[in-house]
């Protein structure tokens, strides 16, 4: 099996690095022609993975039509609200029958439509040709080949298994999923969730407090997946409670370091100019929100991080509002 893995970020580079290790055979396409040459030349992507030796048969390319040239697999790893410009760039040398997958955890803005959403839309693949791979899946430690596990989602069993045998390797374990919805929905949701929790830590919060974030977070990620007609069992599993997990708790998360960054009082704009990958959690706050409205969806914790980010909502009055909700009984996904 051959892949093209289009985007040669962190997460894509890493990515490419598995398809190597479980005997894909991956081409890299990088946005840059500097990036594609230094990998090629070095085996190291310096600009995102630069302690990282990426396996020598790892090749790189800046034209995506060498990229995507007999792909049996096409894995897309671009920041979610470039994905449909670029897509309609790349969709008429995409191989016909070649399974799209998406690495993306957003939600389009204006459109509220989800990357599997978009990538239908684009190429007008099936969605049984159309997969997700998501989970607790920080890029670095991935690349050091660390043990970990990560979901793969397609309404088509054999599609998902087949992704499942190109991806496995002994440090990186992929369960099938058929619930594309709630899977998606957990690796876009649970970035807002980040920077909350990047606040409270920069704030000198505690445990409690961060606990009570990822939590509730859970539930609002339940209670609009409840809405969208997911699975409510996908939350409790990687693609849900372990990617909020990783992505709360972890320092390399950079939600959470965004967050983390306002909550110690640094100014937005400070904030973005300081931050070299992109936070998804960022756009997709306000994504979120405009998706959990057309469903009448409440989302408290979401709708503080985008009043933060796009009103200038002071970060002591953001932890006010929280702290200030009228009580109610818990139950899951209320």
């Amino acid at each position: 099996m051959t892949a093209a893995v289009m985007g040669g970020g962190s997460w894509g580079t890493t990515f490419a690095q598995v398809l190597c290790d479980a005997g894909t055979e991956p081409v890299l396409w990088c946005r840059r022609p500097d990036v594609a040459e230094t990998i090629n030349a070095t085996s190291r992507n310096q600009d995102y993975l630069p302690d990282i030796v990426l396996p020598a048969t790892l090749r790189a390319t800046a034209d995506p039509a060498e990229a995507l040239a007999g792909a049996d697999v096409v894995v897309l790893a671009v920041p979610a609200q470039y994905l449909r410009q670029n897509l309609a760039a790349w969709v008429g040398r995409i191989p016909q029958g070649a399974i799209l997958v998406s690495l993306m955890k957003g939600i389009e803005l204006d459109t509220g439509k989800r990357m599997t959403e978009v990538i239908g839309e684009v190429t007008g693949w099936p969605h049984e040709q159309i997969a997700v791979v998501t989970g607790p899946n920080l890029a670095h430690e991935i690349a050091q080949r660390q043990y970990s596990a990560t979901v793969v989602a397609c309404t088509d069993q054999q599609a998902a298994e087949n992704l499942q045998k190109a991806c496995h390797t002994s440090y990186l374990r992929p369960y099938t999923n058929p619930d594309v919805i709630g899977c998606e929905l957990g690796g876009a949701v649970k970035n807002p969730i980040a920077i909350a929790v990047g606040i409270a830590v920069g704030m000198g919060l505690g445990d409690n407090t961060k606990a009570m974030l990822i939590t509730r977070g859970l539930a609002e990620i339940s209670r609009l997946g409840a809405a969208l007609g997911a699975d409510q069992h996908t939350f409790a599993g990687l693609a849900g409670m372990g990617d909020l997990v990783a992505t709360c708790s972890s320092p390399l998360s950079r939600n959470r370091t965004f967050g983390e960054n306002l909550g110690r009082g640094m100014r937005l704009d400070d904030v973005m100019a300081n931050t070299n990958q992109v936070a998804e959690g960022v756009t997709t706050s306000k994504s979120v929100l405009e998706l959990a409205s057309m469903h009448a969806v409440e989302m408290p914790i979401t709708q503080v991080v985008a009043a933060v980010v796009y009103e200038g909502l002071d970060i002591g009055q953001a932890a006010l509002m929280l702290a200030s909700r009228t009580a109610k009984p818990e139950r899951y996904g209320v």
